[in-house]
C-alpha cells in the first residue's frame, strides 16, 4: 500500500472540511427556496419543483466529463470548476427572478448542478491523500462540515429572502458571493493526480465494474438514500406552507433535517469500523423507513420536524455507508470512472426523485396532506430494493467466506 503523508492528509482534510461548510450552505438555502420561487414563476404549480429537479440533473449530466476532468487535471481544477458553475447558476437564478421569467430561471437551476457535482466529490477526495485505517473517519468528516451549511445556508434564507422589492432576489445573489469566496478555499488544495501503473489499461471497463457485487450494491444503496431524502426534502417546504405554516417554519423544519444529516458524521466513520459498512447502511435504510412512517402519523409541526430529522440520519447512515463501501471497491487507476459513474447514477435517480415530488405533492391530490402523504409512500418499493440488495451480498459474501474455509 502506497505511504501516506500525515501533513498533507490533514492539509486537504481542512480545505475539504471549510469547503463542505462554507460552500455546501447552498444546498439546503436552494432546496429550501427553489419549490417556493417556483412555485411563484411556474405556469402550473405541479412544475413547482422544477427547478430543483433541474439542479440535480444538472449534477447528473457533469458527474462523468467533472471526474474525468479531475481524473486528467486533478481535483483543484474540478473544484474551481464547479465553484464557477454554481455562481453561474445563481446569477442566472436572480436575472430570471428580476425578469420574471421562469426559462432563465430554470437555466440557472440546470448550470447550478455543476457545482452540486462537484460537492459530491468532496467526499471521494477525501479519501485519495487517506490511509485506509482513517478513510472512513475522513469521508465522515468532511460530510460532518455539513453541520456548518446545515446552520449558514437556512439563515441566509432569513436574512436575503425578502430585503428585496423580488422575493428571492437577494438570496440568489448571496448564491453568487457564497461561490466567489468559497473558490479561493481551493488554492490549498494538494492532492497529487493518480497515476496508472505500468502496463495498465486504466482498470475495468464500467460494465465489469458494475459486475462487482459490492460496487453494485454500493450504487444501489447510495441511489436509493440520495433519492428519498431528495424526494422527500423537496416537498417538505411546500407541505410545511400548504399545511398553514409559515415560510420561517419550513426554513426551521429543513435546518434541522440538514443538521441531522451532517451532525452523525462526527461518529459514522468510527460506527463503521466497529460494526462493519453493510450494518451501518441497513441501520440507515430502517431509519429512513422509520421517517416515511412519522410522516404519515400526522401533519402537525413535531410530525415534520420528526420525520425530516429521521430523514437526515438515515441518509447520513445509508449514503456515507455506501460511498465507504465503494472507495474501498476500486484501484486508483478506477477512480475517475468509478465515481463519474456511481455520481451518474445517483443523481439521475435524485433527478426523477425531484422531478416526481412536485407531482406527487402538488398534483396525486386534492390537498397538501394527500400530496405530503403521496410522497411519502413512494419510498416503500425502493426501500425494499435497496434492502434486498444489501441482503444478498451479505449473505453472497458469507456464503464465499463459508466455502473458502
Amino acid at each position: 500500500m502506497t505511504s501516506v503523508d500525515p501533513s498533507l492528509q490533514r492539509r486537504n482534510l481542512t480545505v475539504l472540511v471549510a469547503a463542505q461548510a462554507f460552500l455546501g450552505a447552498q444546498m439546503p438555502l436552494l432546496f429550501t427556496v427553489g419549490g417556493l420561487a417556483g412555485q411563484q414563476l411556474a405556469p402550473h404549480p405541479c412544475f413547482a419543483t422544477l427547478p430543483i429537479a433541474l439542479i440535480v440533473l444538472g449534477s447528473m449530466l457533469t458527474a462523468t466529463p467533472l471526474s474525468s476532468f479531475m481524473q486528467r487535471y486533478g481535483r483543484q481544477a474540478g473544484f474551481f470548476v464547479g465553484a464557477a458553475g454554481g455562481a453561474m447558476g445563481g446569477a442566472l437564478g436572480a436575472w430570471g427572478l428580476a425578469a420574471q421569467s421562469f426559462p432563465i430561471f430554470l437555466a440557472g437551476s440546470l448550470v447550478t448542478g455543476i457545482y452540486f457535482s462537484s460537492q459530491g466529490f468532496l467526499r471521494f477526495a477525501a479519501a485519495d491523500t487517506a490511509s485506509e485505517d482513517f478513510r472512513p473517519k475522513a469521508i465522515s468528516y468532511v460530510m460532518a462540515a455539513g453541520l456548518g451549511a446545515a446552520i449558514l445556508g437556512p439563515q441566509l434564507v432569513k436574512l436575503t429572502a425578502n430585503e428585496m422589492v423580488v422575493p428571492f432576489l437577494g438570496t440568489y445573489l448571496a448564491v453568487v458571493a457564497i461561490n466567489v469566496l468559497g473558490a479561493f478555499l481551493f488554492l490549498g488544495l494538494n492532492i497529487p493526480k493518480p497515476v496508472a501503473p505500468k502496463g495498465s489499461t486504466g482498470g475495468r471497463t464500467r460494465r465489469e465494474l458494475l459486475a462487482d457485487p459490492r460496487i453494485l450494491v454500493a450504487i444501489i444503496c447510495a441511489m436509493v438514500s440520495y433519492a428519498l431524502m431528495n424526494l422527500v426534502m423537496t416537498s417538505t417546504p411546500l407541505a410545511v406552507v400548504g399545511c398553514g405554516f409559515s415560510q420561517n417554519n419550513a426554513a426551521d423544519v429543513v435546518t434541522a433535517h440538514v443538521l441531522a444529516m451532517f451532525i452523525p458524521s462526527f461518529f459514522t466513520g468510527h460506527l463503521i469500523l466497529r460494526f462493519g459498512v453493510e450494518k451501518i447502511v441497513a441501520t440507515g435504510l430502517t431509519i429512513l423507513a422509520g421517517a416515511g412512517i412519522v410522516a404519515l402519523a400526522g401533519t402537525d409541526l413535531y410530525n415534520f420536524f420528526g420525520a425530516l430529522v429521521l430523514l437526515g440520519i438515515g441518509w447520513n447512515f445509508g449514503f456515507i455507508g455506501a460511498t465507504t463501501l465503494l472507495a474501498n471497491s476500486h484501484t486508483p487507476a478506477e477512480r475517475g470512472r468509478v465515481q463519474g459513474m456511481n455520481d451518474m447514477i445517483v443523481f439521475g435517480c435524485v433527478t426523477l426523485a425531484s422531478l416526481s415530488s412536485g407531482g406527487l405533492m402538488n398534483c396525486a391530490g386534492g390537498d397538501a396532506v394527500q400530496g405530503w402523504t403521496a410522497v411519502n409512500l413512494a419510498m416503500i418499493p425502493f426501500l425494499l430494493l435497496a434492502g434486498g440488495a444489501l441482503f444478498w451480498l451479505v449473505v453472497k459474501e458469507r456464503s464465499q467466506t463459508n466455502a473458502s474455509t
